[in-house]
């Protein structure tokens, strides 16, 4: 509320109000918005340039004939128009106009109600009243009904429940920048459909929320109509209509006791609910969460993690999923890939949506090859298999670092659980002879302390002792640690299976910064000859 100060004998200027009219019933107009009206002298509304206002049919029943009306007319909607500043400047130059109507009648002592359907903040026209009068007279906001809520309650669907996230759209965004939201969001609603539906409807579709999704038209009004979204016909509808996809956790079945603070499954992990093998056929995502928690996430990730009904995966993965009521966690050790794999086909083959979790990239050193191994025999052929990519624990350190992969490099794992010692060696002597940087991925362990050295040592056989080496360990994660050291003074010690190795290649620079950092860079242009 806002109230200027007043000079002595000068006429006290009338109040302002906003009022929110509800969805569109006037029986779900609010008690104060009834009482504000009837007490008020101007009630102002906004329109197109045909006349008819919205605002104006949900509050006719209390309007009386004394009340002086303000019809605010819009000079455009969607048409162009050969206004100086376009589109824009009409509408600025429009509520400039319009504020100043408003203000003659407050500044003549008059109490204004600037009525519009909905919610006055949300969405609504008043909110360019209110930031041009709210500073200068008396003001009070009477909250609506929101068609979003108005939608909900029409579908008898819940929006959110527990931790989900509701986010609302306008449709009128781009279709990518609808598609990313989407596949994002646990639930969604969007707005401002009419011309933009075409748009939205195939942003659906991309993300995977198609048939969650449902339409509402003219939600409590003569004409009202709801329906799944992919059902209905672009042609026919208008402005005044919303596209919900609501809450997952309501439509989700849970599939038995889901028990433990980080939802684990109740059951082993070898039991697979669902009906028997080939009955029913699901699918299996599996998801790159990057190096470390939500924020190194994938629009395209998130949703996948979230329309899942089971996760399947190393459980310090699993640690950086939220938990969904209904949604069952597989979790397991790092080494049983390919058990993990199978165990994710099996329950796809069920009619299961399940996700494998995976941690950077699930294509460099991670799960994608163990499902697709797996996938590849003939009892699995049926399951459709998708790759989510990731953020790398390259890709994070280089960032954290500078630019150190600026130009060629090449990527190696120094682990020899699964290739032979004299392997890595061979492809280190070639990588190194070439002056590639290197990322080396999986350089050491409890049990695994002498490669760093051996490694080290090889790569000085053709590499400068001041060869710049990031030594990036857990980035992203709460104990981050990004540091610089010589080639030569690389210690062992200082490595483990949370660290990633970025070596610089002949030409890789390292500049001291005037706040003490180090900034790692490769340049763009290689020196002939």
């Amino acid at each position: 509320m806002s109230v200027p100060e007043q000079q002595s004998g000068a006429r006290t200027p009338g109040r302002l109000y906003g009022v929110g009219l509800g969805p569109g019933d006037p029986s779900l107009m609010t008690v104060r918005a009834v009482q504000v009206i009837a007490e008020a002298d101007v009630v102002a509304y906004h329109s197109a340039r045909h006349g008819r206002s919205i605002a104006r049919a949900i509050a006719a029943g209390h309007l009386r004939a004394d009340h002086i009306e303000e019809a605010l007319v819009y000079p455009v909607t969607t048409e162009s128009t050969d206004h100086p500043g376009g589109y824009r400047g009409a509408l600025d130059d429009f509520y400039e106009e319009a504020a100043a109507r408003l203000a003659a009648h407050l500044d003549a002592g008059r109490t204004v109600a600037v009525i519009s359907e909905g919610d006055p903040l949300f969405y609504g026209s008043y909110q360019h009243m209110h930031k041009r009068l709210a500073h200068r007279y008396p003001t009070e906001v009477v909250p609506g009904v929101t068609s979003i809520n108005a939608a909900a309650a029409r579908l008898g669907r819940p929006l959110v429940e527990a931790d989900e996230v509701l986010t609302v759209l306008p449709g009128t965004l781009p279709e990518e920048e609808l598609t990313a939201r989407l596949a994002a969001t646990d639930s969604a609603v969007v707005m401002k459909l009419g011309r933009t539906f075409p748009a939205v409807r195939r942003a659906m579709e991309r993300s995977g929320r198609l048939p969650e999704a449902r339409y509402v038209e003219r939600a409590t009004m003569a004409g009202e109509r709801t329906g799944a979204l992919e059902d209905v016909d672009p042609a026919s509808v208008p402005y005044f209509s919303v596209a919900v996809v609501p809450s997952r956790v309501a439509e989700r079945d849970v599939p038995g006791d889901v028990s433990g603070a980080r939802g684990e499954a109740a059951h082993a992990p070898g039991d697979v609910p669902g009906d028997a093998p080939g009955t029913v056929s699901g699918d299996v995502v599996v998801v790159g969460t990057g190096p470390a928690g939500p924020l190194w996430l994938t629009p395209e990730s998130r949703g996948a993690l979230a329309a899942a009904d089971d996760l399947v995966g190393y459980t310090t993965y699993l640690d950086r999923v939220p938990v969904r009521p209904g949604q069952l966690r597989h979790g397991s050790d790092n080494k049983v890939e390919s058990e993990r794999a199978e165990l994710a086909l099996d329950l796809a083959r069920r009619g299961r949506r399940v996700a494998v979790v995976s941690g950077g990239d699930p294509g460099v050193f991670a799960m994608a090859t163990a499902v697709l191994e797996v996938a590849a025999e003939e009892r699995y052929r049926a399951v459709p298999v998708r790759v989510l990519p990731g953020v790398t624990a390259a890709n994070a350190a280089a960032a954290k670092a500078g630019a150190p992969l600026g130009h060629d490099y090449a990527v190696l794992s120094l682990s020899d659980r699964l290739k032979p010692w004299e392997v890595i060696a061979e492809r280190l002597r070639a990588a190194a002879a070439a002056d590639l940087v290197l990322a080396l991925y999986n350089p050491g362990s409890r049990s695994r302390t002498w490669q760093v050295g051996k490694a080290r040592d090889l790569l000085l056989e053709h590499r400068s002792p001041d060869t710049p080496v990031v030594l990036g360990r857990d980035v992203g994660g709460p104990e981050e640690s990004v540091r610089t050291v010589r080639l030569a003074d690389l210690d062992p010690a200082e490595v483990d299976m949370r660290t990633i190795l970025l070596i610089g290649s002949s030409q890789t620079r390292t500049v001291r910064r005037t706040d003490g950092t180090a900034t790692v860079w490769t340049p763009r242009r290689y020196p002939e000859g």
